[in-house]
């Protein structure tokens, strides 16, 4: 037995891995020694195993978790190909993202953040007063798109015992939402029946944290942005500009800031106008 097996030195000499790399790869289960010596607690490692802790290395070169690592080695064939698939989908948008992200910061650095604010055309628009039944969380910026989708569609569902819609949903950032700071935001959909409204938060506020509130007639400076603008960092081009130009007139904010949601989401293409981005101002 000594002969067809190989000490875990020699072992990670073979397959590329350090011997506290495989010691670790053993506790989780994930490349386990084929035999271990009961007096002196030594891993010993068949050379049969080579080729799943070959992939194991190198799909940690991809800087993929542990976890998901477990599970395209546990898989087979096509599966395991079907999940590493998924995984560096998931790497290239959020490197896509990383990109646009260095784009923004590299103009902003290097003070051509001018440049990015004259692309939006800000101007400024009277709203009314408006009934408004809204879902409130506290969130991070990752779960932000998923959450808007979700609370509006609930609230635009809502909507039909309350009177129906009267207005374009919108969300309301009560404090900075990033990767850090976790606002909170709320969602808003305007209704039409007050009491209606009153009465359906009654019955559902605590379980979704809802609540009906009258939102006074405000003036709103705005840009209007395109899907594709909506995704971060390119929205926050789009705050800082209507930001600069509130200064520009002298005027004040006089509220939090929010993104009005005025198109079809999913209708849209990416150059389609979908989204006014605001702040009241007086």
């Amino acid at each position: 037995m000594d002969e067809e097996l190989l000490t875990i030195g020699a072992f990670a000499a073979r397959v590329r891995l350090s011997a506290k790399a495989l010691r670790l790869y053993d506790r989780l289960g994930l490349l386990v020694p084929a035999h271990v010596d009961a007096a002196s607690g030594y891993r010993y490692y068949s050379a049969s195993q080579t080729g799943r802790a070959r992939l194991v290395a190198l799909l940690r070169q991809l800087d993929m978790p542990l976890a998901r690592v477990t599970e395209v080695v546990e898989a087979d064939g096509a599966e395991a190909a079907d999940r590493l698939a998924a995984y560096w989908a998931e790497v290239e948008t959020r490197v896509a993202g990383q990109r646009t992200l260095a784009d923004y910061l590299r103009a902003r650095l290097s003070g051509r953040s001018s440049e990015m604010y004259e692309r939006f055309e800000v101007g400024t628009v009277e709203m009314p007063e408006q009934v408004v039944i809204s879902e409130t969380r506290h969130i991070l910026a990752g779960e932000l798109p998923a959450w808007i989708g979700a609370s509006l569609t609930r609230l635009e569902t809502a909507a039909g015992d309350c009177g129906g819609v009267t207005g374009a949903p919108f969300v309301v950032y009560h404090a900075e939402v990033s990767t850090e700071s976790d606002g909170p935001a709320e969602s808003c959909v305007p209704v039409a029946d007050e009491a209606a409204a009153r009465a359906w938060a009654e019955a559902r506020g605590r379980a979704w944290e809802t609540r009906v509130r009258v939102e006074p007639a405000r003036r709103l400076a705005y840009t209007r942005i395109t899907k594709a603008q909506v995704a971060h960092p390119q929205i926050l081009a789009a705050f800082e500009a209507v930001e600069q130009w509130i200064a520009a007139q002298g005027l004040e904010q006089a509220g939090p800031c929010r993104e009005v949601y005025f198109a079809d989401w999913e209708a849209s293409g990416p150059d389609d106008a979908v989204c006014d981005v605001a702040f009241p101002v007086s």
